[in-house]
């Protein structure tokens, strides 16, 4: 596996900010601990504020890394993602001009669930719930349109950065991966489809282009699957929200719902094990996610 890296967050936001203390100190010595005791070569810098990711990918850049840059604007239209990511591609390339063979930029993340206008619903959770999209999904509806918009966004992100680019996909995204220079693939082996997770993967080594998983974890505590079907479900959305408040957050630490045995080894064997998984089914590299709540 030549790419062995980290989905780093500096500050997701759907509805509160998910990372709302942005230190840069703290961030370099994370992304010192990322390379140095986690012995990464790469990351992935996941986030909506423009000059966070440009300090975060910098910091990364000077310390080694390979950074794939991931801006995320969440339930926007399609004119106002376009926007925003011409925009960051274009403040992107004066770090490509001095670093030409370190980035990779990601033109987004899912964009059938994260974005308006592909399947129905103004906000993440009015699409995931509505089981007409299911249907919908299942036909391959979705795939038209969203390819579409992926032609549009990569045309409008190489006139401005000339680096390779690629997209963060669903495994049910049937993208159009001649656009990109890499696939890839958010892909969490849950227990529904723990027995299909290689075999899933397979056609997308027949584009001939290196695969690789851009997103896949385990949260901290025992069996804590990462997966769409769990979203949202533990965990405890007002210690979260409060986290979020300036001073105030400095003492609430968000909580996950029900009872759960907090266990960072089960978590470790498990993402281990995954690894060596993902490098016998011969995929070019993989980004661990950092669960929310750990």
């Amino acid at each position: 596996m030549n790419r062995k890296g980290v989905s780093y967050d500096v500050g997701r936001v759907m509805g509160i900010n998910w990372h709302p203390i942005f230190d840069p100190k703290t961030v370099h010595r994370e992304l010192e601990i990322i390379k140095k005791d986690l012995h990464c070569n790469a990351v992935r810098i996941c986030g909506l504020n423009i000059d966070r990711l440009m300090i975060a990918a910098e910091d990364a850049l000077k310390q080694g890394l390979e950074v794939w840059l991931s801006p995320e604007l969440w339930d926007k239209s399609q004119e106002k993602t376009l926007q925003y990511i011409k925009k960051t591609a274009t403040t992107t390339e004066s770090l490509h001009q001095r670093w030409p063979d370190q980035i990779v930029f990601s033109i987004g993340s899912e964009f059938t669930l994260f974005m308006q206008g592909i399947i129905e619903g103004r906000r993440l959770m009015d699409r995931l719930r509505n089981p007409k999209n299911w249907v919908r999904v299942k036909a391959g509806e979705h795939n038209k349109p969203l390819n579409e918009f992926l032609t549009r966004a990569n045309d409008a992100v190489r006139k401005e950065f000339h680096g390779k680019v690629t997209y963060a996909s669903l495994i049910w995204e049937a993208v159009d991966w001649k656009l990109f220079d890499f696939v890839g693939v958010d892909h969490y082996r849950s227990s529904r489809i723990k027995d299909r997770y290689v075999e899933m993967l397979k056609p997308l080594f027949a584009y001939g282009k290196p695969v690789v998983i851009t997103e896949f974890g385990y949260g901290t505590y025992q069996c804590a699957e990462i997966a769409a079907e769990s979203v949202g479900k533990d965990v405890d959305n007002i210690t979260l929200f409060l986290h979020t408040i300036p001073f105030v957050g400095r003492f609430v630490r968000p909580k996950i719902k029900g009872n759960h045995v907090r266990d960072e080894g089960w978590q470790a064997r498990q993402l281990v094990d995954q690894l060596n998984v993902l490098d016998s089914a011969g995929v070019d590299g993989a980004f661990i996610a950092r669960a929310r709540g750990s």
